[in-house]
């Protein structure tokens, strides 16, 4: 067999493992998955007319735009949300030896990390869509989206997905245990909060909007919601794919060369 069929099959291997231990132990994504369906429930039917007739500027705006608003913010904050989970089960495979054992078996070195990625992806991807389920579920539509906007819309998702994933990998290898994991990789859940998910970057105030408008999520939401309303996104389009590249790229170096390194 060549070395790409070599690595193509333990990758996949890996990919099965990694899918099987998230259906026999769902209460860390059960947990992570809570927080953004909780978020979308409490802003639209607690805040969500007071936070549309501030968007709008009209006192008697309705929840319905609002939670169009809203709902892309959330998808993005599920995903930074997922791949804490990552970073926790990295960070037990190397806690737990099991890392270390794959290192002296006859497999691909890089099937490992592969598996951990691809299957966060997956779970990822698949939390999105319950939680856009939830959303279709309490009123959110995407009537004016083309077919082409549905697809460039998903693929922004996996995008986004991968490039966090590749951070959380390298997050899980770096900690010396599984809390401390869960702790280093927060920060994925909470850029989204500093974003222009739940209001607008020039509806706050005028000393944190940098610190809202240049990151990598911003651009993200706002390319999302722009695709999924059907409205124009400007120049968040390519924005949100170079961090998306950009922190896939450095992902990927720091996780590989955490792997490799001889274990002390």
């Amino acid at each position: 067999m060549s070395s790409l069929g070599l690595a193509l099959r333990d990758s996949s291997t890996m990919l099965r493992r990694n899918l099987l231990h998230i259906r026999r132990y769902p209460s860390l994504t059960l947990n992570l998955l809570l927080t953004p369906i909780m978020l979308l429930l409490l802003f639209a039917y607690i805040f969500g007319d007071t936070m549309s007739a501030g968007i709008s500027g009209s006192g008697g705006a309705g929840r319905s735009e609002y939670l169009a608003y809203l709902v892309p913010g959330i998808l993005m904050l599920t995903i930074g949300g997922t791949t804490i989970g990552s970073a926790v089960s990295v960070a037990m495979d190397m806690n737990e030896g099991i890392t270390a054992r794959f290192r002296t078996m006859a497999i691909h070195r890089g099937s490992v990390l592969i598996g951990h990625v691809v299957g966060s992806v997956l779970q990822c991807v698949a939390s999105a869509v319950l939680v856009g389920a939830v959303a279709v579920a309490i009123g959110f539509r995407s009537t004016d989206a083309t077919v082409q906007e549905w697809i460039l819309a998903v693929g922004l998702l996996t995008l986004v997905s991968l490039a966090l994933t590749w951070i959380a990998v390298g997050m899980g290898l770096v900690s010396p245990n599984a809390e401390a994991a869960g702790n280093n990789a927060m920060p994925l859940m909470v850029l989204p909060l500093l974003s222009s998910a739940f209001v607008p970057v020039d509806a706050m105030p005028g000393w944190f909007q940098p610190i809202a408008r240049y990151q990598p999520f911003t651009p993200a939401i706002e390319t999302l919601r722009g695709l999924l309303l059907g409205t124009g996104i400007g120049h968040n389009g390519w924005l949100a794919v170079v961090w998306c590249v950009g922190l896939a790229v450095l992902g990927y170096l720091w996780s590989t060369s955490l792997f490799h390194r001889d274990p002390k």
